[in-house]
């Protein structure tokens, strides 16, 4: 039976000089770039769904009417694929290596 050596001591403890300070941080500047460029297709994506909602007429609240603005192609369709496109980017931006 061999015998095992430990090579931890307290001498050792916090010498920890052989790791580059550099590679220390996990995202890049490649990174950020794709993180705000995501945040930016959010931000579109919730202003593309803003408007009035389905009781205003001009401004104004009135329960006798209708709005069928809620039902646009813009706030139905392309804000929400804004939305999804922007975190797509997000998740992408997360898991890129430097």
């Amino acid at each position: 039976m061999s015998k095992k050596t430990n090579n931890f001591s307290a001498s050792n403890f916090g010498n920890e000089a052989e790791v580059p300070q550099e590679n220390t941080f996990y995202f890049g500047k490649e990174n950020f770039k794709w993180m705000l460029i995501g945040l930016a297709f959010i931000v579109v994506g919730f202003l593309l769904m803003m408007g009035s909602d389905a009781n205003t007429v001009d401004g104004k609240f009135d329960p006798n009417s209708w709005n069928d603005d809620i039902f646009s192609i813009r706030r139905i369709r392309i804000a929400p694929l804004f939305v999804v496109i922007g975190f797509v980017i997000e998740v992408y931006a997360i898991l890129k290596r430097k």
